[in-house]
């Protein structure tokens, strides 16, 4: 008979990791097809960097290697600043901003289980300040890039830096909608006129708004296996686009709507997969909400009047911080106990 009380099995780590790999392969497969198989080679770079940092970090540390080896919790590392990073970066920076992401923001923290900070966006933030100008050379998308590079071009382009005969940089590369956006906005230029370039889609940027559905479609079956809960997806979502919002309606002429923050950079990325966290991240229904809520805003206020075209990365590391706070007032009450 079926009687309480149940008892459930908790999925390993290694299950959560696997699903949550399983959950980026939709926007992987958009990626590749909006804008070239680059983004392959750099989530091999990744991957194999991260396993052989946290091999060499845990026989330093005299830790058994395999086990956390096969947790999986390394090649989500790598995977998720593979994918914040331009896909045609040069090998090194790739390697650079894993080996940080690992050693320094995992490791040495103690490894899994006590690192206060997104590793991955500890990596690309340390990328993003020490070498901007190769953090913002983002591929042009395939549906207007001047010229269409193969796999091995690619290849050849990461390692060596070198493109085919006659093709120059700016054939193959743009400014990312976001940082379009805010360069020609201070330069007096009309929203209307901004967002009728080839570069912008229905409501974001062109093939960056498919890419952002493949994360929503991957991020839903997170929700839907219980890998994650609803709180900091509606949350970071919900304060981006009423921010986002109320500005566009306030002066249309110079603020995005609310779609084209969702489906832009890296909105969508950030609400299932990086902000999710549960390391670095609270632990508690309503301290999820805040700390959302609070990358949400941060991460417009960044966009809008920040210095770099998207906030997420900086707004992340800067609610980690605050996570021991946001937890310690939002614990709810011990049942029997007064309020």
């Amino acid at each position: 008979m079926d009687r309480s009380p149940y008892v459930t099995e908790s999925p390993s780590v290694s299950v959560i990791m696997l699903k949550v790999m399983l959950a980026l392969v939709p926007g992987i497969v958009a990626y590749v097809w909006m804008f070239g198989s680059g983004v392959l080679i750099s989530l091999a770079l990744a991957s194999v960097t991260a396993l052989v940092a946290e091999a060499a970090m845990l026989k330093v540390r005299s830790r058994p290697v395999m086990p956390f080896l096969l947790d999986g919790s390394a090649m989500v590392t790598a995977w998720l600043l593979a994918l914040a990073l331009p896909p045609l970066a040069p090998w090194w920076l790739i390697v650079v901003g894993t080996l940080f992401a690992i050693v320094v923001a995992k490791q040495l923290y103690g490894g899994l289980g006590y690192n206060p900070f997104n590793p991955a966006m500890v990596g690309y933030a340390v990328l993003l300040i020490s070498f901007p100008v190769l953090m913002t050379q983002w591929p042009a998308p395939l549906a207007i890039a001047g010229a269409k590079l193969s796999f091995m071009d690619q290849w050849n382009y990461i390692f060596n830096r070198v493109l085919p005969g006659g093709i120059g940089l700016d054939a193959i590369s743009s400014a990312t909608p976001l940082d379009t956006l805010k360069t020609q906005l201070r330069l007096q230029h009309s929203m209307e006129s901004i967002t009728s370039a080839p570069l912008f889609g229905q409501f974001g940027g062109k093939g960056g708004e498919v890419v952002a559905g493949a994360y929503l479609l991957g991020g839903l079956y997170m929700w839907q296996q219980r890998i994650i809960t609803w709180h900091i997806p509606v949350a970071f979502l919900g304060a981006l686009a009423l921010m986002s919002g109320v500005a566009h309606v306030v002066n249309p002429e110079h603020y995005a709507g609310p779609l084209f923050h969702l489906f832009s950079g890296a909105s969508m990325l950030c609400a299932f997969f990086i902000a999710t966290d549960p390391i670095s991240g609270p632990t508690t229904p309503r301290g999820k909400l805040i700390f959302a809520a609070a990358i949400g805003v941060l991460t417009w206020l960044v966009r809008v009047y920040g210095g770099y075209p998207d906030g997420v990365a900086f707004a992340v590391l800067l609610l980690n911080i605050c996570v021991p706070l946001i937890d310690a007032n939002t614990q709810p009450r011990v049942f029997g106990h007064p309020k």
